[in-house]
């Protein structure tokens, strides 16, 4: 009895002494590291050769590890990792997490994009669960690298394979046929141009020459209108200056008919107004003077010149 109550004893012992090691081992270890901190990385895309423990760069540089990964809960389109860094490892605004992928297999967390003098990515004061939903900042994501050519492989492959598709489609034995006429229709042009080269180069060799005689000719029109506007200008203006002339004693010829009119025109008011009426009376009494001595001429006709002296004697009257 007293036998195992000393190795009841002695285990106890044993085992008090082993905790106390192991927490003076984590203590130094504690003093012996760096702090970490610790963040959440939504991604939105296969995470594939993560897990715990992958390594964590900034830069290139091994910042941390993964901690823990798993899907949300609240979108399982999303993948949450949790990873913890150094304290020294600048997470400032603009940070960006990236898969970087290989083609062992095995995927680390790139960190990269931090601005010079931004302020680090912290949980806000007031409602930090919007922001953090676990408690601990959010670094936002970017896809690029190989991790973004592994992720559109699938639809990379499938594209590729309704192309192959469709060219076999394309290049049936139908369609080779016509793609051959094609090509031997454009043989036979080929050649026949290739015979028809030396007519071709004197065709041209015609056109250039037309053509320096076009310009030739071009020019000497363009002198030819030079000189017939040093002629214009010449002879007509003596012509234009004796037009002026006459224009302006014209012009003094007007003037001085209408002054003319602006005198003659009180008299013309006089002449019909009260001589015009005067002439219409004379020509009525002239009229009836005219109607007078027609009617003595045909008297003294009839009744002879006796009828101005005195009356037609009557004739004597007979009784029956």
């Amino acid at each position: 009895m007293e036998t195992r109550s000393n190795h009841v004893l002695v285990g106890a012992v044993v085992l008090i002494l082993l905790a106390v090691l192991a927490l003076f081992t984590v203590w130094i270890a504690r003093l012996g590291g760096t702090q970490q901190k610790e963040y959440d990385i939504f991604f939105k895309q296969s995470v594939d050769g993560l897990a715990r423990g992958s390594q964590v760069t900034y830069s290139g540089v091994p910042s941390g590890q993964v901690k823990s990964i798993q899907l949300w809960r609240n979108d399982p389109q999303f993948v949450r990792v949790r990873i913890e860094v150094s304290q020294d490892t600048p997470i400032l605004q603009g940070t960006a997490a990236t898969i970087q992928g290989s083609f062992t297999g095995t995927s680390t967390i790139s960190l990269d994009g931090a601005r010079k003098g931004a302020p680090p990515i912290v949980c806000p004061e007031r409602d930090p669960g919007s922001v953090c939903p676990y408690g601990v900042p959010v670094i936002p994501t970017r896809t690029g690298g190989l991790g973004a050519i592994l992720n559109s492989a699938p639809q990379l492959l499938e594209r590729l394979s309704t192309l192959t598709e469709r060219l076999t489609g394309l290049l049936t034995d139908r369609n080779q046929a016509s793609i051959a006429g094609i090509l031997e229709n454009t043989n036979r042009l080929t050649d026949a141009l290739a015979d028809r080269g030396p007519e071709i180069a004197a065709t041209l060799a015609q056109t250039r020459i037309a053509v320096a005689q076009a310009g030739t000719a071009a020019e000497q029109i363009g002198n030819l209108a030079a000189t017939t506007n040093g002629i214009l200008a010449e002879d007509v203006k003596p012509t234009l200056a004796n037009l002026n002339e006459t224009i302006r004693s014209a012009r003094q010829s007007t003037e001085t008919l209408n002054s003319a009119i602006q005198d003659a025109r009180p008299g013309l008011q006089t002449f019909s107004k009260q001589t015009i009426p005067e002439v219409n009376q004379l020509v009525l009494d002239l009229r009836q003077m005219s109607a007078a001595l027609a009617s003595v001429a045909e008297k003294v006709d009839r009744q002879g010149a006796g009828a101005l002296v005195g009356q037609q004697k009557l004739p004597d009257y007979k009784g029956k």
